[in-house]
């Protein structure tokens, strides 16, 4: 479903205006993009916690939710605010660090808790890191603290903001899977309603719930190709 189809009535724009009986004047564009906007935050916070074993990522994104930076030796701390493209990075998934031989080494996640000795202690240590600490969602500590620098050798895997609309899209599309899109244009009703103080507020609320429900669904359930296997807990006997 595109954002705008003046031609066919076709669009997220037209739907939710025919739905709510609400002309552009009452029910302006800029309304509906703050509603599909803040639609697929919603979707984007779910879609990222709901399964750790497929990163989800908008499709309209260009660019793979892939990056790297500068390994700096002396230096623990590197964060990781926004991609290439400006989006901003929600959370990191993965961090490899290259050594001067360019052989990449994946690094193990640690937290604070792990570490026996005080924080300063533990980092007076150098060589080549081999963990990290997620001191925040995209601020990392490296261990032991590099002893070498290395041009863009650090490599970071992120999960990132949507790719958002603006009032002049037409025929982008949410990023998202199709069967998905006409929760935009509920989302879109729904807020405008409260706004207004329409009276089909408890119907579309009703409706908003159904297509949560149905998002919530697909999140849970896409892993198709992976086959479920049940294994055995072993428990001591003695």
């Amino acid at each position: 479903m595109v954002f705008s189809d003046i031609t066919n009535n076709l669009g997220i724009v037209q739907q939710s205006r025919a739905l709510a009986r609400l002309d552009s004047t009452q029910f302006t564009t800029t309304r509906i993009v703050n509603s599909c906007n803040n639609y697929l935050d919603e979707v984007a916070g779910y879609a990222i916690g709901a399964d750790k074993r497929f990163q989800w990522d908008d499709t309209n994104h260009t660019k793979l939710p892939i990056g790297t930076t500068n390994l700096v030796s002396g230096q623990t701390d590197y964060s990781f605010l926004t991609d290439e493209q400006g989006n901003r990075i929600l959370t990191l998934t993965r961090i490899e660090v290259k050594d001067s031989t360019g052989f990449w080494r994946k690094l193990e996640v640690i937290d604070q808790s792990q570490i026996d000795i005080a924080i300063d202690e533990a980092s007076r240590v150098t060589g080549i890191p081999t963990s990290y600490d997620k001191i925040a969602d995209n601020i990392i500590r490296l261990y032991p603290t590099p002893n070498l620098s290395v041009t863009a050798g650090i490599k970071f895997y992120f999960q990132r903001t949507p790719s958002y609309f603006t009032a002049s899209d037409t025929t982008k599309e949410p990023g998202v899977p199709s069967t998905l899109h006409r929760g935009f244009v509920i989302a879109s009703c729904y807020d405008v309603a409260i706004a207004l103080g329409l009276s089909n507020i408890q119907l579309l609320s009703v409706e908003m719930e159904k297509e949560r429900q149905k998002m919530k669904d697909y999140f849970l359930n896409r892993n198709n190709d992976e086959v479920l296997i049940l294994r055995p807990i072993r428990r001591s006997t003695k």
